[in-house]
């Protein structure tokens, strides 16, 4: 299989603005205290049973190769270790891990853990730890809370309004660029995988095609009712009216003009909704309005910090791309030295 991801031209991911295009440009991830992100479980660990939650501050490394690194040191599967969500590479974020731990005696799990951190090629800090009963779930967590610097801001016109905008209205539930990959590379093996017919054996790569293209799908729905300036609105006093699909199997739980609109959307992609039928995948819906909480900001010279709180799914670069045109520095090559 060819796995030159400029073969195929992939569908933009461009989506409408709820309060138009921004004129404010910044700089975004300068460097890695620009982005910090803290997990908040709803929950504290049991205190006794066969998995151990340990919260690490991590910099500068990416959620799933923690997890690989603490399934070798405790001589693990990979299943056996749990995670809530994947957090940001280049940044600092703290997040809850679990492990399977059923033969091993809790008084053993400091030095362990000491001997982990000791002998770790990352930059990681033990927050916490503590013995639970149930290991960690995708989703699992309560909220992420962000503090997020844009540095060289220009064109500051009107940013204040659209600060006040976001705090009171929220911004549209996008699913952010992440979701699809850089390039857009995981739409582009959906496209592969649903219209060329091409089997997909690595399993990762099929895992984020699917939820890539879900994803899509949903703000393809999403980007209707922001042109419509319905997005943040009920539809015929319709509570459904206020999500959007996640397609999978099963018929619409929506009212007839609701789903009438959505496949109007969708009509386009029936290789792609037949295809997320039959990957195990069930109809499910999302909430249209993304409401950042303790939505607080500080502006000064040059600078935005922004501080909120946004639940297990939400993006905030979704919250982000309303405010300024992004340059992403951490995207950029590295310069080498001579």
């Amino acid at each position: 299989m060819n796995d030159d991801i400029s073969t195929i031209n992939t569908p933009s991911i461009d989506f409408p603005y709820a309060y138009g295009a921004p004129l404010t440009t910044a700089d975004f991830r300068s460097q890695q205290e620009d982005f910090v992100v803290d997990e908040e479980l709803d929950f504290l660990p049991d205190g006794e049973g066969e998995h151990l939650l340990v919260q690490l501050r991590k910099r500068g490394d990416n959620t799933a190769w923690i997890a690989e690194l603490l399934a070798k040191h405790f001589n693990l599967r990979q299943m056996d270790v749990g995670f809530c969500g994947l957090k940001d590479r280049h940044a600092v974020t703290s997040q809850w891990f679990s492990l399977y731990l059923p033969k091993a005696a809790p008084s053993e799990d400091a030095p362990q853990l000491q001997q982990f951190l000791d002998s770790s090629e990352s930059s990681l800090e033990l927050l916490a730890q503590g013995r639970h009963r149930k290991k960690l779930r995708r989703g699992q967590h309560k909220a992420n809370h962000f503090r997020i610097t844009l540095k060289n801001l220009a064109n500051t016109v009107g940013l204040e309004e659209r600060l006040q905008q976001i705090a009171e209205n929220g911004v549209p539930n996008y699913f952010g660029e992440q979701r699809f990959g850089r390039y857009s590379s995981n739409l582009h093996w959906a496209m592969r995988w649903f219209e060329q017919g091409e089997t997909i054996r690595n399993r990762n790569k099929k895992v984020m095609a699917k939820s890539a293209a879900r994803a899509y799908l949903f703000n393809l729905v999403l980007a209707k009712r922001v042109e419509q300036e319905s997005w943040s609105q009920l539809l015929d006093d319709n509570p459904e009216s206020a999500t959007g699909p996640l397609w999978g199997r099963g018929r619409p739980v929506v009212a007839p003009g609701l789903a009438e609109l959505e496949g109007s959307v969708l009509s386009a992609w029936q290789k792609w909704l037949e295809a997320l039928e039959h990957v195990g995948l069930q109809q499910e819906r999302r909430a249209l309005v993304l409401k950042p909480e303790g939505f607080n900001w500080q502006m000064s010279d040059e600078m935005l910090v922004l501080e909120f709180a946004l639940p297990p799914g939400a993006f905030a670069t979704s919250v982000l791309r309303e405010l300024a045109l992004l340059n992403n520095i951490s995207a950029q090559p590295e310069s080498v030295d001579a």
